[in-house]
């Protein structure tokens, strides 16, 4: 099962986030964005995604 971090939303299969080290995640989310370059993206930005990965967009 895909879990997401509450904190930066990105999707974690570790125990941990690698992104911000927290150990808070949802199992419940809709939508999903995949960012390639985040320096370039418009969606990424709007998205709060600074790093290159899959993000929820909204959490439950």
């Amino acid at each position: 099962m895909k879990r997401v971090c509450r904190q930066c939303r990105i999707f974690v299969e570790e125990g941990n986030c690698p992104v911000c080290h927290n150990a808070d995640f949802a199992t419940t989310w809709q939508g999903r964005i995949s960012v390639i370059d985040p320096e370039k993206s418009f969606l990424a930005k709007k998205a709060g995604a600074g790093r290159e990965g899959d993000f929820a967009i909204k959490i439950r």
